[in-house]
């Protein structure tokens, strides 16, 4: 039997490049693995309803946002299954249950939700509960699809890391029947984190520093010529100037190929010669950006048309997702059968086992 992944998002709005070299590029590539023999994105909306709780309609048109941005990046639902978690019974239920297992010390000690708050603005007094036991709604999700691999960011390994925690003291007490995740991180250093055009910390649609997947092409350019940062003391073209810190290079290293090259910027053969030049000076910002704008947009055309393709057709995505979802429910509520035998708590799935043990107990109390 082949491995299990699971991975998804909270469906709070579109997908931006940070999510595509993150998640969905490793995604398109392990669609055609055959090590995988499934895969799950799970829209998460119940952990996204955690801080968005007085905004539903918010979650429910993100859905389908998301499901869109999939689609549009060559993501396809006969490889894989993208499923909504709110229809998923068994994930909270199984939630329920780990809550038992894990103090509210040890949630406090999550960097993750610690840095989540704070990014939020969250004070401790303030603190949503569905928020602050995110870490438990994880482990059961990811339980729940028995998955062996979580692609994660690294800032997400102490979620996992919680996770696994769950699954061995359950396997403790109850027996082995929940599967030991392991994480999965991007290959590339700088896809760990894309920064935001701003360059003071990762990609973010709350922090307003992004470029989406469906930007159109006069909203990138804006975003790239107006917005992005690059080295303040590079004031004159024949300035020296400064790569490290100056995301239209940062974002070079990701995107530019020797191909770009040749085809828009023929003057370097390769991106390392063209940082020599910014960095003796006689480059200037503009032409940096201009250079930037035209491979992302390049690369950002077919998603954006594809896109468009798809919000023609929205009553095949509902299908789309309710087939996933269906395939998903199947495959937790299995799990949730096991989880409920193995803590003795399926009193109405086998009545003669009741009876007997019940008669057992007489017995044993009469000899007494």
């Amino acid at each position: 039997m082949g491995k299990i992944i699971l991975t998804g998002d909270r469906p709070t709005g579109k997908l931006h490049l940070g999510h595509y070299v993150g998640s969905v590029k490793m995604r398109k590539v392990l669609q055609e693995d055959k090590t995988y023999s499934e895969i799950y994105i799970l829209l998460a909306d119940l952990q996204a309803l955690t801080d968005n709780a007085t905004n539903p309609d918010k979650i429910r048109k993100n859905i389908i946002e998301c499901a869109l941005d999939y689609l549009a990046c060559g993501l396809d639902p006969n490889r894989l299954s993208i499923c909504v978690q709110s229809s998923l019974p068994a994930l909270y239920e199984l939630y329920m249950y780990y809550l038992n297992l894990v103090s509210t010390k040890r949630l406090e000690r999550n960097p993750t939700v610690k840095s989540e708050m704070q990014m939020r603005g969250f004070d401790q007094e303030g603190l949503p509960v569905g928020f602050y036991t995110y870490p438990i709604s994880q482990a059961a999700d990811i339980t729940a699809f028995c998955a062996t691999t979580v692609p994660v960011g690294e800032d997400q390994d102490p979620m996992i890391e919680q996770a696994r925690e769950i699954v061995e003291k359950f396997n403790n007490i109850y027996g082995n029947v929940l599967t030991l995740p392991e994480t999965m991180h991007p290959s590339s250093e700088i896809s760990k984190r894309l920064p935001g055009l701003d360059g003071k910390s990762k990609m973010s649609k709350s922090l307003g520093n992004a470029i989406y997947l469906s930007d159109e092409s006069e909203v990138l350019k804006e975003k790239i010529m107006k917005r992005m940062f690059t080295d303040p003391t590079h004031l004159q073209i024949n300035d020296p100037g400064k790569i490290d810190g100056n995301m239209v290079f940062t974002y070079l290293d990701i995107f530019a190929t020797d191909k770009d090259f040749k085809e828009l910027l023929p003057e370097y053969n390769n991106l390392n010669e063209m940082k020599e030049h910014y960095k003796r000076g006689g480059l200037g910002d503009v032409k940096c950006k201009n250079f930037l704008y035209n491979i992302l947009n390049n690369f950002l055309t077919p998603i954006r048309e594809k896109r468009h393709y798809w919000e023609s057709h929205i009553s095949d995505i509902y299908d789309i997702i309710q087939d996933g979802t269906k395939k998903a429910l199947i495959k937790t509520n299995n799990t949730l059968d096991k989880v409920k035998e193995a803590m003795k708590i399926d009193y109405f799935n086998d009545k003669s086992k009741i009876t007997k043990e019940w008669e057992e107990w007489l017995a044993s109390n009469r000899m007494d």
